[in-house]
């Protein structure tokens, strides 16, 4: 399985329920590389989509523990284990987890390659991904040039950033 987010330079990737920031270029590259995928997240996660929809062109898969929560146009799994188990006929290199942070750390384990958009910055923050360059089983194999956000598309302007990919380099601890 595969994991995508946008970090900021402490490892924050939310506050107060929303996203830390917004750069178009990463919504396109997140849009590219989970496209016709499957995705896994949190109800929280799901109310910060626009009109509060699943994503389209994905299978959606929404972790809740709440029995009666249903999405139309999402499966519902109230366990990491039920999600495991919908996931079972599925191509495990076709699989990200997208989020919150409480989604992140229960699958971590369960993923072999991180896909991070490291923003250059610092924010308020209240959400953390684990910090994976402290972490011996994973390897940034990957750092794109740095980027700028563009003040016309992104609301704010001259934010650097960098597309990363993290792998796992030992065995999986599931």
């Amino acid at each position: 399985m595969n994991t995508i987010v946008a970090v900021d330079n402490e490892w924050g990737i939310g506050n107060k329920d929303s996203l830390l920031v917004t750069i178009r270029a990463d919504l396109r590259n997140f849009a590219r590389l989970t496209k016709g995928k499957t995705v896994v997240y949190g109800s929280k996660t799901l109310a910060t989509f626009p009109g509060k929809e699943p994503l389209k062109g994905r299978r959606n898969i929404i972790l809740s523990r709440r029995p009666d929560f249903k999405v139309e146009g999402a499966e519902i799994a109230s366990s990491v284990d039920e999600v495991l188990s919908l996931l079972k006929n599925e191509n495990s290199d076709d699989v990200f987890i997208i989020g919150g942070g409480s989604i992140y750390k229960q699958f971590l384990d369960h993923c072999d390659v991180c896909y991070v958009t490291k923003i250059a910055a610092s924010f308020e923050k209240d959400v953390y991904f684990p910090d994976i360059d402290n972490i011996p089983e994973w390897k940034l194999v990957y750092r794109s040039a740095e980027r700028k956000s563009d003040p016309e598309t992104d609301g704010t302007g001259d934010i650097a950033y960098f597309f990363t990919k993290y792998r796992r380099i030992t065995e999986k601890q599931v």
